[in-house]
């Protein structure tokens, strides 16, 4: 996914036709890399094995593809694969798309040296949160690295996700992570050319 994730909860854990959110662009859905993680692939941050995790669309994972890495795009929604593999296809990149849950990623049976997450974190429930860690725990490397931009508490409003605090970010990653910085970013989207305000978060796997 490019932005807000394509899981849609509804309760005890189970993720309902997340493809619906694809039915037409979505305005997380901007064509291209969002800025924030396009910084980190300038600066080199973005290396080894790559992850994306709600890939959606795959722009993040085809970033990481043209960067000549070996690269994974994860997501529920299977529309959205299909479009990831024909832009893969069209710009003749070298890239993995697999239907798989984000809660189960030790069921890959792989890991990863960096993993990516835009608008994935934000939509978890608490519990789902822990579960999540734990699911990325489980796929990363020691000294791995875990980016995620999502919705901050900082963005006005009450429409779209929920919004995410410093202090819950941090409780959600006290088992095996670092946070190695967190701070104020943006995530485009289609429909606002301000986008939405973000917390932009670097961690390591102890």
């Amino acid at each position: 996914m490019t932005g807000i994730s394509p899981y849609l909860h509804s309760g005890a854990g189970h993720w309902s036709k997340p493809e619906e959110l694809y039915a037409s662009p979505p305005p997380w859905d901007i064509g291209r890399p969002q800025r924030a993680f396009l910084a980190l692939a300038d600066e080199g941050a973005v290396r080894g094995r790559v992850l994306d995790v709600g890939c959606g669309t795959g722009e993040h994972t085809l970033m990481a593809a043209g960067l000549g890495l070996d690269s994974t795009g994860v997501d529920l929604a299977g529309n959205a694969l299909d479009t990831a593999r024909e832009k893969a296809r069209d710009r003749e990149l070298r890239a993995r798309f697999r239907l798989h849950d984000a809660l189960k990623l030790a069921d890959l049976g792989e890991s990863f040296d960096t993993v990516l997450d835009c608008g994935l974190f934000h939509i978890f429930s608490d519990d789902d949160r822990a579960a999540f860690a734990g699911s990325l725990r489980s796929a990363v490397r020691p000294g791995g690295r875990y980016f995620m931009l999502c919705f901050s508490d900082r963005q006005p409003g009450s429409q779209g996700p929920r919004r995410v605090t410093r202090g819950e970010i941090g409780a959600a990653f006290t088992d095996g992570w670092r946070i190695d910085s967190l701070k104020p970013a943006t995530i485009d989207i289609t429909t606002d050319p301000d986008g939405i305000r973000a917390w932009l978060v670097a961690l390591t796997r102890t």
